[in-house]
């Protein structure tokens, strides 16, 4: 009968209500419970089984990493939500610009065409920095398209839809191109994809109450573009959550540009403090191995968090069993403070969990080993924060392991 009577309220009030009436009622779905009774019999899985019944509240140790997109539309007003709802405590928007230079929430720069639904406008995906080219599957040659946000003006990018992320190489017409979900994710919740400014994520971030990790994004164009240099961009995205009256101390602003966390830890201090480098190096270059002298060198740089993918804080022992690596012991030994990315981009973990668990493959069979691993690097590396696809799974076990 409430929801019947909320119907007689404003769109915009009714809004608001969803957003604040949910914040203290947690709910994360199957996909947790699913995963602990996956596992193999452990004093772990004893111990998570233990938690079924909650209860369940928000957790900083949760990042939703561009929201929820294991199943929604990534860097959408829906897949926020949704991470939201999962108890994810903090919630991230990888930030780029558009041809007008205005800040969007977009994984990369150049990724509209695999992101949303751009080549359904022909008008639009003309303007594509690299128009259509179908595939030509005779000679075994792919479909060609890039088409980036600079491409289009903010009210151009305003007319896109969120889809979820992937296409079909193949593909002889863009409609084909567009239908490329990997099958363990889902379109069951793309039909609304609602596009966000980065001032307009920030807003929708108060209002769920949670704390916020923008990520500066590497630019397609060469800067400075049209007069904006890349300082230029790292201000601006500080400048928007000075703006909002969004204090410091919630917000972890990220890039993999450790020149960009220089220069806020130099020109924006309160900021600079939880700046994160997003570390690259383990797989940028082959050869490159973490020190004690590069680690320090980081700390004395004002750098207080580092975030490396999962695979180069862990490796496996003789005994085939998950344990911290070298460069999580390093990190550690300097001070840093560790977030690492991204649980639950990997789909079934059956074949040794790919990319993101390669350092760990021996050791990976099943996909409770997805808890496995969040427990060692929890216990045993000590991180700050994961991000993930799907934030139910990190808000079960930080409630349940009391973090």
């Amino acid at each position: 009968m409430k929801n019947i009577a909320l119907r007689s309220v404003s769109a915009v009030v009714l809004s608001s209500l969803s957003l604040f009436t949910f914040a203290d009622n947690i709910q994360l779905g199957p996909r947790p419970f699913y995963l602990v009774d996956d596992m193999d019999k452990s004093p772990l899985k004893t111990r998570l089984e233990s938690c079924e019944s909650g209860p369940f509240k928000k957790s900083e140790f949760s990042i939703g990493h561009r929201g929820a997109p294991m199943q929604f539309p990534e860097h959408t007003r829906e897949s926020y939500i949704a991470a939201a709802r999962m108890g994810a405590g903090i919630l991230e928007c990888d930030v780029t610009f558009t041809k007008d230079k205005e800040l969007v929430c977009r994984h990369s720069q150049n990724d509209l065409h695999t992101t949303t639904d751009v080549l359904a406008y022909p008008d639009l995906a003309s303007k594509c920095s690299v128009p259509f080219t179908p595939a030509n599957p005779d000679k075994n040659e792919e479909a060609k398209v890039e088409c980036r946000t600079s491409d289009f003006t903010l009210a151009e990018f305003r007319r896109l839809k969120g889809k979820m992320d992937g296409a079909n190489p193949m593909a002889t017409t863009p409609e084909d191109y567009m239908k490329g979900t990997p099958g363990w994710r889902t379109d069951l919740y793309a039909s609304r994809g609602t596009l966000m400014t980065h001032a307009e994520s920030i807003a929708l971030f108060k209002s769920l109450g949670v704390k916020m990790t923008p990520e500066l994004k590497s630019p397609a164009v060469e800067m400075p573009y049209q007069g904006f240099s890349q300082q230029d961009y790292a201000q601006k995205l500080i400048n928007e959550y000075k703006a909002a009256s969004v204090a410091p101390q919630d917000v972890f602003a990220q890039s993999f540009n450790l020149s960009d966390v220089k220069y806020w830890i130099s020109k924006e201090a309160d900021f600079g403090k939880q700046a994160v480098y997003l570390d690259s190096r383990m797989y940028d270059d082959e050869t490159w191995r973490p020190s004690a002298s590069d680690m320090k060198a980081l700390a004395d740089s004002g750098v207080n968090i580092i975030a490396p993918p999962l695979y180069a804080l862990v490796t496996q022992n003789n005994s085939k069993e998950m344990v911290p690596s070298e460069y999580a012991k390093l990190a550690k030994n300097a001070g840093l403070g560790i977030i690492t990315w991204t649980l639950e981009r990997s789909g079934p973990l059956v074949n040794g969990g790919g990319w993101y668990y390669q350092s760990v493959q021996d050791a990976t069979n099943n996909d409770g080993d997805t808890f496995k691993l969040l427990d060692v690097l929890a216990k045993q590396v000590g991180v700050k924060a994961v991000f993930s696809d799907w934030p139910a799974t990190t808000t079960y076990y930080a409630n349940c392991m009391g973090i």
